[in-house]
C-alpha cells in the first residue's frame, strides 16, 4: 500500500489530480479483477476480460489527452 501511495504521489507531479486518481483506481480495479480470475474466485468470461481491456484503454486514453 505504501508503494502504491508513493507512486500515486509521484504521478501527481506530472498529471492533474483527477487523471492521476482515475488511473490509480483503474489500475487497482483491473489488477484486482484479474487476480480474482487467476486465483479462481471469479470465472473469466469473455465479457469480463473485454471490460477490463476497455477500462485499461480508458486509463491510457486519459494519459494521452492530459
Amino acid at each position: 500500500m505504501t508503494v502504491s501511495m508513493v507512486l500515486l504521489a509521484y504521478s501527481m507531479t506530472e498529471l492533474p489530480t483527477g487523471t492521476a486518481y482515475a488511473v490509480w483506481v483503474g489500475i487497482g480495479a483491473s489488477l484486482t479483477a484479474l487476480w480474482s480470475m487467476v486465483s479462481g474466485a471469479e470465472r473469466a468470461t469473455v465479457m469480463r476480460v473485454a471490460l477490463i481491456v476497455v477500462l485499461i484503454g480508458c486509463v491510457v486514453g486519459l494519459k494521452v489527452v492530459s
